[in-house]
């Protein structure tokens, strides 16, 4: 009975249960009303928005069960951009109008239990429309379960198969059911986007886990009847946010707003009739790209006629940037290249044809084409340069670009394939290796947007490589592996595996260079899968029957492969026993740099090394640079998701004092990115193989011995092998190896040949005489700096676009013309040393370099009828003009170079950045409206000029700065930045004399002192005249001094009570028992006097005192210069030079400085002295070269150069025991601002002691006097110590990555070896 009970009641809840499946009865016609609206802008009110707007009435029946006829009934469209929300929406009523048809063209779709499947619709429906029907089917796409009302799932829409959240409820009262849904668009199965220049970036995931650039979310809300046979949905609202911010979105974010309602209104009977046409499957609900690749969101051109609107944007480039680049020029270089996208290949055939004859045209197509990026353009240059139109440089220059640029799909990799095996390219090794290359990085391209690639892409190279192996060809395994690491493809690893040492006993046999090649070839590899390649790279590390470079480098993969911290553990526990300090020291210096990374995506890495390297010895530690190392720096700014890496790699060999590779890489994080921007390696395999077997790999020799021998067999390089490269570098750009080269014996003697033999003397010959019948270029290049997009789908079905565009174009003019007198030889080569002296040379030179550039970040809708964006737009425009006259006169020993006036633009530098609000469509393209994105009346602009007149040339500069932002709304980064901001710079001249030319003259020899301008003299302070001088000066310097110690007094006072408590403070702690062992030999070492070294011996007695030592070299310099104050009374200048403003009154304005050398006395005396009459402000440096050990010099300047002066002392002697140098600083008085900065400076002392390592103590050292000595205990470390006022510093026992040669008497054991030098010598004269 209980059963029957049961059965009957499920039976009753099962009748009474509702249907949720949207109901579209087959007699009726359901009729909703339907708005969609996209804004783009920032969040907060009373800013400039972007946007479109779609409404329409919306028909929908049913032709069978599962297929449904939908059409759009009076659509129109609406554009918005101006300040949201108290602007209107403005009708497109051309673009309606236009579109009209399409809109009203009913399409068919498959719709089953809520789910939309295949639509269709007739040839004469863009994509552009029917994605806009897509919006709408989007709204009907209901995955509704009976069994539960919350659950979760992978949902198919418009934007992909994304994360989707179901909440079900029934609200009995009201008599109808609510549906919410959720979408996370960042958490999808399968995502509808394409994304260009943005193929070599890495996703930092570890980057984006705490803060995000780019959130997106959808949310849906319904409201259903119940129907007879489902449910009705009355009505239905969608709001999607799309939000980005370069930075933290905590610091504010711009966003993409989408939202929709659908409503029902009535039935009608009357159902929905196909066209007459073919109805045809234009695939599911998701997004169809169409044209919006190609579609720049910059600018919107209706294309009619693609050859002549290239032609006429050529002819305007071409014409407007000839002496001076144009204003617009980068905007109409971008413009050009949308023109190419949209041209097809007969046209760009028919336009190279009509300029190829014409140099400065055919230079900018070839600049431009390479930018276009589509496989269009990649045959087309195949071809031109098979059909021998194009030059190797030309070809090489578009192709490389051309690669990068190009969407890498399987039509563009077999066009590639078969350019790189072409017999032509195969001819050329050098060309081959470039294609051969860029077909690596199609591959690797294609993979990324492909991941699910297929292995046989690869097969042409693994197939080159087999053979190369059987053949054991070594040039070409070398670029088929070079090859599979631009790939980065996991199905190479077997093919690499084969030419890894150890692993394959074969492969033991290769040479060391191809052996590094092929662990360098996993690079990329380990980037996409990790765990194949640590065991590997572990592997090889911890093989110690392999060369150690190996070794090292196959350490460098492994942690670039990210391994765990068991990995790193057990690479730190077999460490422990390493026998090679060359590896044990690359290791432990990698592990111990990568415990300091702060980059997200190595923190994993950071913390593995943290822990592995407390397992090692510390002994590593103090290891010097003589053996390998690994070196890595990094910052990251987690609030501005911005940072940048460093990481050099030094592997060196213990028989050799060359290094036997260093590689240098760069990194940049940004937004959630990472990219390796640069690299670059070198390595001298073939010149350390030759070093080893000459007597430079000597181990039982001093260093300094091992380095004069490496020297003298570098200088026999003829000796050196020709089967095989002397050394070899290769660069990679982000992640991709573009260039490698080696030189051997054959390029050496080939460079030797083509510098010294007769074809350059010809053509010095042809130069020098175009130089003196003068040489006028004119030369532009533009470049598209950067094009990075993603294009992501909306739910209205409309594209948003995020973007960044950089072009700039320069320009220069050059005129330059040579005068030389006599004229030179015919026969150049025949011209004597003797000739070339008596020669006079004239060179003028006019230039006028300018540069334009332009970039933009785009958030918007980017399509080819109509775009809705906010954008900001930075522009950059230099013009440095110049006129220069130089002459030579190589007998009489006199140089001179003239500056002459030009005529200046009137600004020499314009920098703007603005932020705006755009729209527009394809029929009325030039009516595009531009609104601020900052209301001119919301925010309180500023705005200053700041001039300054340089003095004696007159002339003014001025910089002009105006900004407006949004930082009323909210105090953070990016409204710092949105807003309208400018500087500008200009030059003018001043008021007063008009300049003629600046001049700067060197007159070396005996007629020096015929070019002064102005007779030098120093004061005598013996004379009457010097006395009274000296007299009215330092009345003058007193009064300085009162109005400065009445400032100074109170810090005295406070420093003299400091000093008294250091002072029975440090007596306190020197009488202190337990003071260590260490800290009484550190403090030992302080208090030991510094003894100098005697001419007739290298110590002095250990009784010499600090005072004699130092006296003794005061006293000597003072006699020198007792003896004759200034040289120039009794000796001619060595040189003189005059630097000064010609100006039309004829007025001295300028200074000359005086250089006098006294061989006897070794002393050397340099007078700075203004030429300007009545001015006696000088600068005068004298200084002495007493003996081998001392040298004394003195800098005094000011009227007569007696105002300020500093007396610099130094010399070697012992500290101790130990070698040691010693600096002495001191000064009777400083300017002002020097003692006033210098005091503010010492606040900072202690702490940069403290991080630096150093000791600090206060002493009693004197106030107007700094000593910095520096002693070697050993040739591998020094001790510092410091004696400044109120302080003294110290640091023991400091690591040198050096040993330094010195000799017990202080001089060090450097010598130029004879044989080097007879060959340097004999070099020369055969030059």
């Amino acid at each position: 009975m209980r059963a029957v009970v049961l059965a009957l009641t499920v039976a009753l809840v099962a009748c009474q249960q509702i249907n949720l499946v949207p109901e579209f009865a087959p007699d009726k016609t359901y009729v909703y009303k339907y708005e969609a609206l996209l804004l783009g802008g920032l969040p907060q009110e009373g800013l400039a928005r972007a946007g479109i707007k779609v409404s329409s009435k919306v028909h929908i029946s049913a032709v069978t069960e599962n297929t449904f006829m939908m059409k759009l009934m009076d659509p129109l469209l609406h554009e918005y951009a101006g300040i949201w929300p108290k602007d209107p929406f403005v009708p497109a009523t051309k673009l309606t109008s236009a579109l009209a048809a399409q809109l009203q063209i009913p399409i068919k779709f498959e719709y089953a239990n809520g789910v939309v499947g295949k639509v269709f619709a007739p040839a004469g429906v863009s994509p552009t429309v029917l994605n806009l029907h897509r919006g709408i089917l989007n709204i009907l796409q209901l995955n509704l379960k009976k069994t539960q009302n919350i659950y979760e799932l992978q949902e198919d829409g418009v934007q992909g198969v994304c994360r989707t959240h179901y909440v079900i409820n029934e609200d009995t009262k009201a008599n109808h059911i609510i549906v919410t849904k959720s979408k996370d668009l960042n958490h999808c199965q399968e995502r509808v986007m394409k994304d260009v220049g943005l193929a070599y970036t890495e996703r930092c995931t570890e980057c984006t886990k705490r803060v995000k650039s780019l959130i997106e979310t959808a949310s849906y809300n319904y409201i259903m009847k119940p129907s007879a046979a489902g449910v009705l949905i009355a009505e239905a609202t969608v709001e999607e946010v799309h939000q980005f911010s370069p930075f933290n979105e905590i610091h504010g974010a711009a966003q993409m707003e989408a939202k929709q309602t659908l409503t029902f209104v009535e039935m009608e009977k009357t159902p929905v009739v196909p066209v007459k046409a073919d109805y045809l499957a234009r695939g599911s609900l998701q997004y169809e790209f169409s044209t919006e690749i190609l579609q720049t969101p910059i600018q919107l051109m209706k294309i009619s006629d693609a050859p002549a609107q290239i032609t006429e944007v050529l002819k305007h480039l071409v014409e407007n940037n000839v002496a001076m680049v144009h204003d617009d020029a980068p905007h109409k270089f971008l413009e050009l290249i949308q023109l190419l996208r949209a041209a097809t290949l007969e046209n760009i055939e028919a336009i190279w044809a009509q300029f190829k004859d014409k140099p400065v045209y055919r230079r900018w197509l070839l600049d431009a084409l390479p930018a276009v990026g589509t496989p269009v353009i990649v045959k087309f240059i195949k071809e031109k340069f098979l059909a021998g139109e194009l030059t190797i440089p030309e070809f090489i220059q578009a192709l490389v670009v051309a690669l990068q640029m190009v969407t890498a799909d399987l039509d563009t990799i077999q066009l590639t394939a078969s350019l790189a095996m072409h017999e032509k390219i195969a001819t050329i090794p050098a060309l081959r290796e470039v294609v051969m290359l860029g077909y690596g990085s199609m591959i690797a391209k294609h993979c990324i947007a492909v991941p699910t690639c297929p292995a046989e892409l690869l097969k042409p190279i693994h197939d080159i490589a087999t053979e190369a192996i059987s053949k054991n060809d070594i040039p070409e395994i070398t670029l088929a592996l070079k090859v599979l690491g631009n790939a980065g493809h996991p199905a190479s690893l077997k093919t690499i595996m084969k030419l890894l040492p150890g692993l394959r006993t074969a492969a033991t046999s290769l040479p060391l260079k191809v052996q590094v090649d092929a662990i360098l070839a996993l690079r990329n590899i380990a980037k996409k899968e990790h765990k194949l390649v640590q065991p590997v790279a572990l592997q090889l590390v911890l093989d110690r029957a392999l060369h150690p470079e190996v070794r090292m480098v196959a350490c460098i993969v492994l942690f670039e492969a990210k391994p765990s911290v068991a990995l790193v553990s057990n690479l730190a526990g077999a460490l422990k026993t390493e026998t090679n300090m060359h590896v044990a020291s690359f290791a432990y210096s990698h592990m111990k740099s990568l415990t300091r990374i702060t980059a997200p995506d190595m923190a994993s890495v950071a913390g593995a090394a943290n822990v592995a390297i407390k397992l090692m010895s510390r002994k590593l530690d103090r290891l010097s640079f003589r053996f390998s190392r690994a070196i890595q720096l990094d910052f990251y700014h987690t609030p501005l998701m911005i940072g940048a890496a460093g990481s050099a790699y030094m592997i060196n060999d213990a028989a050799t004092i060359l290094p036997r590779a260093v590689v240098a890489k760069a990194r940049a994080y940004l937004a959630g990115a990472a990219a390796d921007v640069l690299e670059i390696g070198v390595r001298t395999e073939g010149i350390q193989e030759a070093l080893l077997k000459s007597p430079a790999a000597d181990e039982s020799v001093d260093r300094m011995t091992r380095i004069k021998r490496t020297l003298r067999a570098l200088t026999n390089w003829k000796d050196f092998p020709t089967n095989q490269p002397l050394a070899s570098a290769y660069v990679k750009l982000l992640g991709q190896e573009v260039a490698y080269f080696n030189i051997d014996k054959t390029i050496i003697e080939e460079a030797i040949q083509m510098a010294t033999g007769p074809k350059p003397r010809e053509q010095l010959k042809h130069a020098l005489k175009a130089l003196q019948e003068g040489i006028a270029f004119q030369h532009a290049k533009p470049l598209l700096a950067s094009e990075v997009r993603r294009i992501l789908p909306t739910a209205v079905g409309v594209p948003m676009e995020l973007s960044l565009y950089t072009a700039a174009v320069a320009a220069a003019s050059l005129n330059v013309k040579a005068t030389i007198t006599p004229p030179l030889p015919e026969a150049i080569e025949t011209m004597t040393l003797d000739q070339l002296k008596k020669t006079d040379v004239q060179l003028q030179a006019e230039a006028r370099p300018s540069v334009a550039l332009q970039t933009f970040a785009v958030m918007g809708v980017n399509t080819a009828l109509i775009q809705a964006a906010v954008m900001a737009r930075g522009k950059v425009r230099t013009i440095v003009p110049g006129k220069v006259v130089a002459r030579a006169d190589i007998l009489k020993g006199n140089y001179k170079v003239e500056a002459l006036p030009v005529d200046l633009p009137e600004h020499i530098a314009d920098v703007s950045f603005e932020t705006l609000a755009v729209v527009r469509n394809i029929e009325e393209p030039n009516a595009e409206r531009i609104v601020p994105l900052t209301p001119v009346r919301a925010a309180a602009p500023f705005h200053k000029t700041l001039c300054l007149a340089v003095p004696y040339i007159e002339i003014k500069g001025c910089v002009e700065v105006h900004s407006r932002n949004a930082a009323f709304i909210r105090n953070s980064p990016l409204f710092y930045i949105i807003g309208k901001h400018s500087a500008r710079a200009a030059l003018t001249r001043a008021e007063g004399p008009a300049v003629e030319r600046l001049e700067l003259e060197v007159q070396v020899g005996p007629r020096a002192a015929e070019r002064l301008l102005k007779q030098i003299s120093l004061i005598d302070e013996e004379t009457p005249e010097g006395k009274a001088f000296l007299l009215k000066l330092r009345e003058i310097l007193e009064t300085e001094d009162k109005n400065a110690s009445v400032s100074s007094e109170s810090s005295s006072s406070s420093r003299r009570s400091r000093r008294s408590r250091s002072s029975s403070s440090s007596s306190s702690s020197s009488s202190s028992s337990s003071m260590s062992n260490s800290r009484r030999s550190k403090t030992a070492m302080i208090m030991e006097p510094f003894k100098k070294f005697h001419k007739d011996r290298f110590m002095a007695p250990h009784g010499a005192s600090k005072a004699v030592s130092s006296g003794s070299t005061a006293s000597s310099f003072e006699a020198l210069q007792k003896q004759a104050i200034f040289l120039g009374s009794a000796l001619p200048p060595v040189f003189a030079v005059i630097a000064r403003a010609v100006r039309v009154d004829h007025k001295l304005l300028g200074y000359q400085l005086a250089a006098y050398f006294d061989k006897p006395t070794a002393r050397v005396q340099l007078v700075v002295s203004s030429i300007a009459e009545n001015d006696n402000m000088k600068i005068c440096a004298d200084g002495a070269l007493l003996s081998k050990h001392k040298v004394t010099a003195k800098v005094a300047w000011g009227q007569e150069c007696q105002q300020y002066a500093v007396t610099a002392k130094a010399e070697a002697g012992v500290l101790g025991e130990f070698p040691a140098a010693r600096l002495e600083l001191e000064w009777e008085r400083l300017p002002i601002i020097v003692t006033t900065y210098a005091k503010k400076l010492s606040k900072h002392i202690p702490m940069a002691a403290y991080q630096t390592g150093f000791s600090l103590e206060r002493a009693s050292n004197s106030e107007k006097e700094i000593e910095l000595t520096a002693a070697l205990p050993s040739q591998r470390s020094l001790n510092v110590i410091a004696r400044i006022p109120e302080m003294t510093l110290s640091r023991m026992n400091i690591r040198l990555p050096v040993a330094v040669p010195i000799n017990p008497d202080g001089t060090l054991s450097i010598h130029i070896d004879e044989d080097i030098l007879s060959w340097i010598q004999k070099h020369f004269k055969e030059e």
